[in-house]
């Protein structure tokens, strides 16, 4: 069993555990990342394969660790993926890839982590970063579906979909730039609880995410940003809402079922449709808390701002909404992993 009196076990070693590790290495702790995985860079290479980052690369680094090259293009999947391999590079922290945790048990003042590789860690302060993206949320739909379904984190390119009769469910980024590049090659719907809120990625000649950043609104929390925005924020240079205007591709609310090969909207009509894309976002996918007591009954973590309210010394990293709108992204999961490993160290001492 591995146990240090300073250490902190970080679960994940994708973009939200490298901040958690970066953070505790700073408060001068010892960090140790157990990552299920062969490299440390999270889901980003499961991605489709246009994705690019919506906040310009001045805007998507670590603290102390600016994105390279021209700070104001929007970077790739790929330069996403070089970036988090070069911060753990220069971390000095202990990784144990292809480790994946099995389960936390409380264990004295502490906890200890079990790993599929037989290995055990000890800690009183353990940081639950594994991310979401196995674990994809599609809602549930009467009927059955007898063509191609499939969630977003599925798909990889439109070329596969060439002629075919698409239906996107979803309104958010990913929703809508899939959406936009399959329409060069399919008919495509995006069908959608609410119409889709477009803002514009640049105004006054900046980046959006300059005025975000400046006027402090990345950093409104939940609770604000619930009354504010009633669907999720799409930024759009112009190219979505022309190609919805235009006609290549359009929006329907929700259909209501499915029938064989067909789907049912709101007005009634039968449509058949060839494939159907979920892009309906994903939900923490943390089994090996089951057993603790973390979490409630759907799986969501018990917690206030990253910090368990179970169990002292848990804390989570990378949570969708944790503490504000850019929580569970590049440019601010930074700042909840400060927040977490702060709080932990003064709960601990």
């Amino acid at each position: 069993m591995t146990s240090t009196s300073d250490s902190v076990v970080i679960i994940g070693a994708g973009q939200s555990g490298l901040a958690g590790a970066f953070a505790v290495r700073a408060a001068g702790m010892h960090p140790v990342l157990l990552e299920a995985g062969h490299r440390t860079v999270g889901s980003w290479p499961d991605y489709y394969d246009s994705l690019t980052l919506f906040s310009p690369a001045r805007f998507s680094g670590f603290p102390g660790a600016p994105f390279p090259g021209d700070p104001d293009r929007y970077p790739s999947r790929d330069e996403v993926v070089a970036y988090l391999e070069k911060l753990a590079l220069d971390l000095d922290a202990e990784i144990h890839l292809n480790t994946r945790a099995t389960a936390v048990e409380a264990s004295g003042d502490g906890f200890v982590v079990h790993t599929d590789s037989g290995q055990e860690f000890r800690s009183t302060r353990v940081i639950s970063a594994s991310g979401s993206f196995t674990n994809p949320f599609v809602p549930p739909i009467p009927g059955r579906f007898s063509g191609q379904l499939l969630h977003v984190a599925d798909y990889r390119s439109p070329k596969q979909y060439a002629g075919q009769r698409v239906v996107v469910v979803g309104a958010g980024n990913s929703a809508i730039q899939v959406g936009y590049e399959l329409a060069e090659v399919a008919t495509v719907t995006l069908a959608v609880r609410r119409p889709v809120q477009f803002v514009p990625q640049v105004r006054g000649g900046r980046d959006m995410h300059y005025w975000l950043h400046t006027l402090r609104l990345d950093l409104l929390p939940p609770s604000v940003l619930r009354r504010l925005f009633r669907s999720t924020l799409v930024f759009d240079t112009g190219i979505y809402s022309n190609a919805l205007t235009s006609g290549l591709l359009d929006q329907r609310p929700m259909f209501t079922a499915f029938e064989d090969d067909e789907v049912v909207w709101t007005d009634g009509s039968h449509e058949h449709v060839d494939t159907v894309i979920f892009a309906t976002g994903y939900r923490p996918n943390l089994p090996y808390l089951k057993h603790l007591g973390a979490l409630d009954s759907t799986g969501m973590p018990l917690h206030q701002r990253g910090i368990s309210r179970t169990h002292q010394g848990l804390g989570y990293v990378g949570i969708e909404f944790q503490r504000s709108f850019s929580s569970n992204t590049l440019r601010g999961v930074s700042r909840d992993a400060q927040y977490v490993v702060r709080a932990l160290s003064i709960a601990r001492k």
